[in-house]
């Protein structure tokens, strides 16, 4: 460890205090998802909502707030460094969240989280960019793992924070905890974490520069294999996101154990991703993500295909989705970390443009997914098998990827 030290005191702190900022300015978009999710059939029903997936939109509009800024962040992150995006992204999402809490539409909400989701970009890009500005390779992966690791732990407590607070409030009182969250990250910020990007290495903003960096992250074979991928594998996870207040509430009838049942889940990620950060070193990352993407799908067939024998109980759905957490909790830091392996140069477009591309295809894919919700589950593991089965061709199209994946 005394590496990683030598890295993050150039961040003004040591290693455990940096892997846990990054994993909280990483969490603001979780937070500001998952504590939500109990009160999206409060919402629906006081401010109108048409149909029963209507206030899923709410999810999907953050998400979309998050893709479109990531494309504005990054770029100026490379430029200006990551401390003035970092306060930058948090003042817009203080905006979005003041709208949101005197939203008295549906629409005005929606607006709210868009802006919301403009202003969490800042963070994550510059959590990514952080990461990358200290860290390469597996060492790198094994980092975000660790950060993933803690990053889980926001889900498995968001939810049972946000149904708390209706227990006491109404849904608005889930925005005045955004606001109290995002202060506490701007006074650790701003007393605790240098600038990791000096001048020297700074890229001045242009619309060349920024068009040069788009271009090489997508022509880059690999990069955009794995971005796609991400997109592919986010998606699918997003339309389980969307509709899991509905899938807990309404189909099994949980009531207030949604929480529970949503946090333990996410525990089973957190698990996983703390199991790659022992084994991504000794294994590599292109090993791991390739067999758990390929666990996905197995896994999601066979649910699929048992909906036409027997009906789907709460526990079977436990079951799958404990197997699919825990691919997810090996696949989303390995993915993210070989994507931006090779563009360390350009890491702030680079990590803006695979946020933003994987981000609208996960947004769209997720969207889609959760808006066939029909009461049963054959939408969201049908989503998982097909959009699984492409992300599996991918990464065995990467170049030297059969030599890579195949070696033990």
């Amino acid at each position: 460890m005394e590496n990683a030290h030598n890295n993050t005191s150039s961040a003004g702190m040591g290693s455990k205090e940096f892997t846990l900022l990054v994993a909280t300015l990483m969490s603001i978009t979780a937070i500001s998802i998952d504590a939500l999710l109990p009160a999206l059939g409060i919402i629906g029903n006081e401010l109108g909502a048409v149909t029963e997936n209507q206030p899923q939109l709410l999810i999907s509009m953050l998400f979309l707030g998050l893709a479109l800024g990531q494309l504005i962040c990054g770029p100026l992150s490379d430029s200006s460094g990551r401390r003035p995006i970092l306060f930058g992204g948090f003042a817009m999402y203080l905006v979005g969240t003041v709208v949101c809490y005197q939203a008295d539409s549906l629409e005005v909400l929606m607006l709210g989280r868009f802006i919301q989701g403009l202003g969490v970009a800042g963070p994550y890009i510059s959590a990514i960019s952080l990461v990358r500005d200290l860290y390469h390779g597996d060492k790198m992966a094994r980092i975000m793992s660790l950060v993933m690791m803690i990053f889980v732990l926001v889900p498995a407590i968001a939810p049972t924070l946000g149904q708390a607070i209706l227990l006491v409030s109404d849904w608005r009182g889930i925005f005045e905890m955004y606001l109290v969250y995002a202060a506490i990250l701007i006074v650790w910020i701003g007393l605790r974490l240098k600038e990791t990007l000096p001048k020297a290495h700074r890229i001045p903003f242009s619309k060349k520069g920024f068009v040069e960096g788009f271009k090489e992250v997508i022509t880059n074979k690999a990069t955009a294999s794995y971005t796609v991928c991400m997109g592919l594998m986010f998606g699918s996870f997003m339309g389980y996101l969307n509709s899991s207040q509905q899938i807990f509430q309404v189909q099994f009838k949980t009531g207030e154990l949604f929480a529970l049942y949503f946090g333990l889940l996410a525990l089973v990620l957190g698990f996983s991703s703390l199991v790659n950060s022992r084994i991504v070193e000794k294994f590599g990352a292109k090993y791991i993500a390739f067999r758990a993407t390929c666990l996905v799908v197995v896994a999601s067939m066979l649910f699929f295909a048992l909906h036409s024998f027997v009906s789907i109980s709460l526990w079977m759905f436990l079951i799958y989705a404990a197997v699919l957490f825990f691919c997810f909790g090996l696949l989303f830091g390995n993915l993210n970390s070989l994507a931006m392996e090779p563009m360390g140069h350009v890491a702030g477009i680079a990590s803006a443009v695979i946020g933003s591309v994987s981000s609208i295809m996960a947004m769209g894919i997720g969207t889609i997914i959760g808006q066939m919700y029909n009461n049963t589950l054959m939408p969201i593991s049908g989503g998982f098998s097909i959009l699984g089965l492409l992300a599996v061709f991918l990464l065995f199209r990467v170049e030297d990827g059969h030599a890579q994946v195949t070696e033990a």
